[in-house]
């Protein structure tokens, strides 16, 4: 059971942080995933996200299945999910994305200082490309 649960997360970074080579581009770790026992076929799995001082992620969309909950832990963070406006989300101060959003603008707000989000991802436990990037 121990040794399925470091090889779903091993491959979870893998897959997560697969695309994100360049120095400006965000680091993803995986930091949280359980199944949940009251909703077979459901885990909830934490990531987090951290930018460097104008960092950033390409636009990307997530799982199928994934509804997500974005924290920002510190610094701030500009985000366009679909439609809306780009906004900025400052440490404390957090947002939704549901199933099948597109997140055109993922990046550091700031040019000097660092910025960390926490991404709580309840997605099927099937799921192994959380995030998919877009060209």
């Amino acid at each position: 059971m121990i040794r399925t649960f470091i090889c779903a997360a091993a491959l979870t970074v893998m897959t997560v942080t697969g695309a994100l080579a360049g120095d400006n581009e965000a680091k993803v770790t995986v930091v949280f995933d359980q199944k949940l026992p009251n909703v077979p076929g459901k885990s909830m799995k934490g990531l987090l996200v951290e930018y460097a001082p104008g960092g950033s992620s390409p636009a990307h969309i997530h799982a199928k299945s994934a509804f997500i909950y974005a924290t920002v832990l510190e610094g701030a963070i500009r985000s366009k999910v679909n439609d809306g406006p780009v906004k900025t989300y400052r440490a404390g101060e957090n947002w939704p994305e549901f199933p099948g959003d597109h997140h055109a603008v993922s990046a550091n707000a700031s040019k000097t200082k660092p910025a960390r989000l926490l991404a709580v991802f309840v997605v099927d436990t099937a799921e192994t490309e959380l995030t998919i990037f877009q060209k």
